[in-house]
């Protein structure tokens, strides 16, 4: 190789090397003309031992001179020492990661909590203090005590400084600092304030408790064991001379951690959200969809929980005072082979290849109950409409409660007999149930139902005078009430009579049921009557026909045809019966209706309308 071109070659080679020591000694060796031109490896090793400096050209190379093209030998070299640099980097940044890994590691074991296998009370020192409860899978009987948070404040049952052991939802949980603060709930009424506050003796259990309450949810179910603390002053819950210090704690079924809403902006009311609006935090709407959809979540509320119970001491009070009249429950079926009601909204089913029908009511075998020497009968079920109706009082599904019974000469005896039930099912509900009623009218705002002691009953043609001074249209007479004229009326009643509970009979015929015994002077009326809370429908009755020519007769009228389902029912007849009357009450109706809520929906568990079949 030419003198100059290897001169060239060592000027690169130190160019690249950037001042190493092996720069020195090549340009000495260059000076005395030794060439030696350094391999690939040496100058990585010289270049990767020193600092990087800025190397300015030699006096020797003039400025004419180019730099040649690089031999594959040096094209390695520069390879080799940017692969080698990627390489310690990356070496470097991996080295650094794993070391962080492995912190984050062992601070995740330390603050690692290990779930709790909860066997014994009498074993309960062996047990840790924190931590998720095993699943629940009836191991064994624990024998521990658990108390309720609505009789906290007795202080005979549950002295101050005691121990008690609760279960109940975490209805908030705030953790900050070595503090925590929680509210646990039971049911939907009772609350109680629970602390956590760092022990300086056992900085170590302290910590850990801290960080094992940080990671319990919102409506998550725990088991908590604390010391009742006396003479506290907790206006945020229903227990507020009393709190607890929070001694265990165990998850025993974590929420998630999103929900789909919040209890606490499901339980507003929509004047609080209404007033929220204009300010910097306004509460969200929770709509009507968003809360059936999630219906366990939107029940847990105070007020909706409330109108559950509310429907179910309807139940009971309807059994006590019939119970109590003399009557008897019975239980009919539901599936049949014809419609009850002879209407259109029915739902069928295949029944093994032949057709049958969802119950539109019980009404032919309390009739036959009747024929069958049961003199006084009630049932409370369900009951089933195919009625295409988006309304805020329809579902197409609901819980009836029905009741038919003998009489004597007139069907008064059978409004006698209901009315009684009703005034009993409004005074049990304010004086036995007055804590629901406070609850839900909190966030459904309402006045107490007004009622007379005896039966305020109008005729059909003094209501028709009455919608007509009201400015309807009634044309004959002859044709059903609308919502508006059954509100209107409504109205001039509780103008008149100061009630809000009413009845109205004499319907006309042509608008009541096949089963429906007429007027005895003017046969385009009947026997018929409903019932009114606060303007709305809640009951419909009637004397019933008794006679199976007559039934047949109406039946005839209204292009009925006798078929399976109806030939067994007319067949009661014939073999004797006793006159009789009845009526049939919607549960959700009346709850809905007494309460003063806006929709039928919140009256029902989990309502059914044309446009819900789930949950």
């Amino acid at each position: 190789m030419p003198a100059t071109r290897k001169s060239n070659c060592i000027v690169l080679a130190l160019m690249l090397a950037r001042t190493s020591s092996s720069f020195v000694s090549a340009f000495t060796q260059h000076a005395s003309r030794r060439i030696i031109v350094p391999s690939a490896a040496s100058a990585f090793v010289n270049w990767h031992s020193q600092k990087p400096q800025r190397v300015s050209s030699p006096r020797w190379m003039s400025e004419g001179d180019a730099p040649a093209e690089k031999t594959d030998e040096e094209k390695a070299a520069i390879k080799a020492v940017r692969e080698a640099r990627k390489a310690e980097k990356e070496l470097k940044k991996a080295e650094k990661k794993a070391k962080k890994a492995a912190q984050a590691a062992e601070e995740e074991a330390a603050k690692k909590v290990e779930d709790v296998t909860y066997l014994s009370f009498d074993e309960q020192d062996t047990y840790s203090k924190m931590g998720d409860m095993t699943r629940v899978m009836s191991r064994s009987r624990t024998n521990r005590r658990f108390g309720d948070i609505a009789n906290l404040e007795h202080a005979e049952k549950y002295p101050a400084g005691s121990k008690i052991w609760l279960r109940g939802r975490l209805q908030s949980i705030r953790v900050k600092g070595g503090s925590c603060f929680l509210v646990l709930r039971q049911g939907s009424f009772n609350t109680v304030q629970a602390l956590f506050f760092k022990d300086k003796e056992d900085q170590e259990g302290s910590k850990k408790m801290i960080n094992y309450l940080k990671t319990l949810t919102v409506e998550t179910v725990v088991d908590l064991e604390g010391i009742i603390v006396g003479d506290a002053s907790v206006r945020s819950c229903s227990i507020q001379s009393v709190e607890l210090n929070i001694e265990r704690i165990h998850a025993v079924s974590k929420a998630r951690a999103q929900l789909p809403f919040l209890v606490e902006d499901a339980a507003r009311s929509e004047a609080e959200v209404e007033a929220s609006q204009d300010t910097d935090r306004p509460f969200p709407r929770l709509g009507q969809e968003l809360r059936l959809d999630n219906r366990w979540m939107d029940l847990r509320t105070p007020a909706n929980n409330a109108i559950m119970r509310v429907q179910s001491a309807i139940c009971q009070l309807f059994r006590e005072s019939l119970y109590s009249q003399g009557f008897m429950e019975i239980h009919t079926p539901k599936l049949i082979a014809g419609e009850s009601e002879s209407g259109a909204g029915v739902f069928t089913t295949d029944y093994f290849g032949t057709t049958a029908c969802l119950a539109q009511s019980p009404q032919l075998y309390k009739q036959m109950a009747i024929s069958a020497d049961m003199e006084r009968v009630f049932e409370i079920g369900p009951v089933f409409r195919a009625e295409n109706s988006n309304t805020r009082r329809h579902l197409c599904e609901f819980t009836g409660l029905d009741l038919e019974m003998t009489i004597n000469d007139h069907y008064m005896e059978t409004l006698e007999v209901v009315h009684k039930c009703f005034v009993h099912i409004f005074t049990g509900l304010e004086t036995r149930h007055a804590k629901e009623l406070d609850i839900i009218r909190e966030q459904y705002d309402s006045e107490p139902l007004k009622f007379t002691e005896e039966p305020c009953v109008l005729h059909w043609s003094e209501a028709q005078d009455i919608l007509k001074e009201k400015g309807f249209d009634m044309g004959d007479g002859m044709n059903d009430l609308s919502g508006a004229q059954e509100l209107a009326l409504g109205e001039a009643v509780k103008e008149t009579y100061g009630t809000d509970f009413f009845m109205l009979d004499k319907y006309p015929a042509g608008i009541r049921p096949f089963y429906t015994m007429p007027d005895p002077d003017d046969d385009r009326f009947s026997n018929s009557y409903d019932m009114f809370i606060r303007g709305l429908e809640i009951c419909s009755g009637a004397q019933r026909c008794h006679d199976p020519e007559l039934v047949q007769e109406i039946m005839a009228k209204k292009g009925i045809e006798v078929g399976d389902g109806l030939q067994s029912y007319i067949s009661s007849f014939k073999d004797g019966i006793s006159p009789h009357a009845g009526a049939g009450i919607g549960l959700e109706r009346v709850v809905f209706l007494y309460l003063g809520l806006d929709n039928v929906r919140k009256a029902s568990m989990f309502p059914r309308d044309p446009n819900r079949c789930t949950p």
